[in-house]
């Protein structure tokens, strides 16, 4: 089983929650997490199934500067429970069409031979959150800053977290909402692939659902503990509908497990 340098990174982003590291953070000094963990997950793109991979978990919470898997930022402002963070992050959600199947995309009426691979791409923007006894909420703003999509994203996410007597259980209830730019070019045809042939297909904007739970376990009085997570993604009409993706998709999701250590 071969693992690309897509693969791992694209783990990575997708199996570490910010609660996961928020619950293990301390805002008084530098703390690194190391460790490794695997990942289950549901691609909806046509044919290509269920991806079981193993990836790193690395974490760096500071004063000022913060890594999160391959995310990272900068507290631009902090006061009570109220923050504002720079941030950066690639979005690893290119593909390529050789990865998909190829009989699922003729039965869409697409040909994969005129299709063009997706690239990945790297946002920057804003993150505001406020969080209190009752959870914590977050809105995010970023932008392509490569040129890929050109598009930008907009998310809102509550959390709320129950600490257990061995660990913490975090609940997430959020959405993304997609500009048209950014789900036409992961989701729709390409005006070259139309050029080619290819049905044009745009979805326009799109809003997506989630909801996920997070468990920390430590293990012991030591600094190891297991980090399992679980999310699920509800994709609207204007997604599930791309000839990109399983017929009668609704859904996609992830299942992660991993250890680490807290230096």
């Amino acid at each position: 089983m071969s693992l690309s340098p897509r693969t791992l990174a694209t783990l990575a982003l997708l199996a570490l929650p910010a609660a996961a590291f928020a619950q293990s953070s301390s805002p008084s000094r530098e703390q690194w997490t190391l460790g490794i963990g695997a990942a289950a997950v549901d691609s909806p793109y046509a044919g290509e199934g269920t991806r079981v991979r193993p990836f790193p978990l690395i974490g760096y919470e500071g004063e000022r500067f913060f890594l999160r898997g391959i995310s990272g930022g900068m507290h631009v402002y902090e006061s009570g429970g109220f923050t504002v963070d720079a941030i950066l992050s690639p979005r690893l959600h290119g593909f390529d069409i050789s990865d998909l199947g190829q009989a699922e995309l003729r039965a869409n009426g697409v040909d994969p031979a005129l299709l063009r691979d997706r690239d990945d791409g790297l946002d920057a923007g804003a993150r505001l959150s406020y969080g209190g006894t009752w959870g914590a909420i977050s809105f995010d703003a970023v932008h392509d800053i490569t040129g890929t999509s050109e598009g930008y994203e907009l998310a809102l996410d509550y959390r709320y977290t129950w600490l257990l007597p061995r660990g913490a259980l975090t609940a997430n209830l959020g959405t993304s909402w997609m500009s048209d730019d950014l789900a036409g070019y992961y989701f729709g045809t390409l005006d070259e692939e139309v050029a080619r042939g290819v049905t044009a297909y745009a979805p326009g904007s799109a809003a997506v659902p989630r909801i996920g739970l997070t468990a920390t376990v430590p293990l012991g009085t030591t600094k190891w503990q297991l980090l399992g997570s679980v999310e699920v993604q509800f994709l609207p009409d204007a997604l599930r509908d791309s000839p990109l993706l399983d017929a009668d998709r609704e859904r996609s999701g992830r299942v992660v497990l991993g250890l680490s250590r807290r230096l």
